[in-house]
């Protein structure tokens, strides 16, 4: 562990390596930010990242972070959980909340609770009311290096108390190590997709991605700037078994597997410089306002246990 900066209001930022089967990860103690990550063989970082903290908590917000209690928008910053009304934060427009509020989980200093030479546990209290959302509730992020080589990510919210959880890790990618993407090729195992409004926000519906822009079903290579990606394609009804769902393949021929327990990927195109892609294994964003989408509540019965691993290979 080494220290890897301060925090503009005075904080101690932690960076802590893992590495097993040819692949090296950087983690921050601040947002449990993927911060570089390396595969033996390949020069470039693969994911994108800063060596500067104040980046991040600027330009770079959310950049290689996970993002919660709640990851994506939630409508007028309203929700009904177990039967009464909550109000949250609102950071997005002056009314509505995005990945859980200005003070989400990725602007906190995660606490060190285990780290080995390939894996590391990190975690979050999350106090009754924070944010406006209801409920003591605990967050262990655990990142294990594991055959593969393969990046895995396990995210197990508990509580106290019914509540909401939807978390993600929202890294950007580019496997070339180039500042644009139009020599990616991506397929994503989705008939569905949620329509989105101007604002990005889900309509509700859920349309076949056949014969719209949204088909990646086969693999393409992306048509940046033609149709705007900020969008959720839809891998299952609820959460399922680890699943594989998305490839995404650069020039030089290095491909990213992505596997994940969750109902949903977002895909956001880093617009307007198109030098990366987001890619945000969750579920499906805004959920408590359409009663259509698998639900994101969670009990201390019912823990939300949400995993995504990334796979790579030449």
């Amino acid at each position: 562990m080494t220290q890897f900066g301060t925090t503009s209001d005075g904080r101690t930022v932690d960076a802590l390596t893992i590495a097993a089967h040819g692949l090296t990860a950087r983690i921050l103690t601040f947002g449990a930010i993927l911060q570089d990550l390396r595969l033996n063989g390949v020069a470039h970082n693969l994911t994108i990242g800063s060596s500067d903290l104040a980046d991040y908590e600027d330009t770079f917000k959310y950049h290689g972070a996970i993002v919660g209690p709640v990851a994506n928008r939630i409508t007028n910053a309203t929700a009904g959980i177990d039967g009464f009304d909550h109000r949250f934060e609102t950071n997005l427009d002056g009314k509505h909340t995005l990945h859980g509020g200005k003070n989400g989980t990725h602007a906190r200093i995660w606490n060190v609770a285990h780290h080995s030479a390939a894996q590391l546990d990190l975690t979050l209290d999350l106090r009754d009311g924070d944010s406006g959302f209801p409920a003591n509730r605990t967050i262990t992020a655990r990142f294990d290096i594991i055959q593969g080589p393969s990046l895995r990510l396990t995210i197990t919210t508990t509580t106290d108390a019914p509540s909401i959880a939807n978390l993600t890790n929202h890294s950007y990618w580019n496997l070339d190590g180039t500042d644009h993407m139009r020599d990616h090729t991506l397929q994503i195992k989705a008939a569905t997709y949620l329509p989105a409004n101007d604002a990005s926000f889900p309509t509700g519906e859920i349309e076949p991605v056949a014969q719209t822009p949204f088909d990646f079903t086969e693999r393409r290579h992306l048509s940046l700037g033609s149709t705007p990606l900020d969008h959720t394609f839809c891998l299952a009804n609820g959460r399922q078994d680890l699943t594989e769902g998305l490839h995404l393949t650069g020039a030089s021929g290095l491909s990213m597997h992505v596997s994940t327990t969750e109902a949903g990927i977002h895909i956001y195109d880093d617009r307007p410089t198109y030098g990366s892609i987001a890619i945000e294994a969750q579920a499906w964003p805004d959920a408590p306002r359409h009663p259509r989408f698998p639900s994101i509540e969670i009990t201390p019965q019912c823990p939300a246990v949400q995993v995504t691993q990334w796979r790579f290979s030449r």
